[in-house]
């Protein structure tokens, strides 16, 4: 990490080297850890209070930008799907003949099968998050985490 006064940095910001570059620009920042296994077992939209909770796990290089999460009770995580189809544009999700493009519907296959969920943080350790909510498959690349102000909803607790 670097803590130099260079260009735009203020006082106390700290950098570290980028990675190589995807094709798209992104750069992944961890991976998630679920129960699930395959897509159609991931519930539609995690439970931000009951469900089960799940692992973000965050790359080395990345670990120093978890200070400051455990202030907040929610966070608005985003990731790649990974395993996802990129060809469709028209889509019929319930199987029944009825045909919506994707951008009019939530589905996991798209062109850039980027995806978020709001969860509630349970734990912020040293290079990790514990959330409820998260809908996604076990591995699926992180690529950030924001936080999100819910007031009205208390942190849950851990198991």
């Amino acid at each position: 990490m670097s803590t130099e006064a260079t260009g735009s940095l203020r006082a106390g910001e700290v950098t570290v080297g980028i990675p190589y570059q995807s094709d798209a620009g992104l750069i992944f920042i961890g991976r998630i850890h679920t129960p699930w296994a395959q897509s159609r077992d991931c519930p539609r939209q995690g439970d931000r209070v009951h469900g089960p909770i799940c692992r973000i796990e965050v790359n080395e290089r990345w670990r120093a930008a978890l200070q400051g999460l455990e202030a907040h009770s929610h966070a608005q995580i985003l990731y790649w799907m990974h395993l996802a189809r990129r060809d469709l544009v028209l889509q019929s999700p319930r199987s029944n003949g009825e045909v919506t493009g994707t951008f009019a519907i939530r589905s996991p296959n798209r062109p850039n099968p980027v995806s978020s969920s709001l969860v509630a943080i349970v734990e912020v350790g040293a290079d990790h998050v514990l959330v409820r909510g998260l809908d996604c498959i076990d591995g699926t690349p992180l690529i950030d985490i924001k936080p999100e102000r819910c007031p009205e909803a208390p942190r849950p607790k851990g198991d």
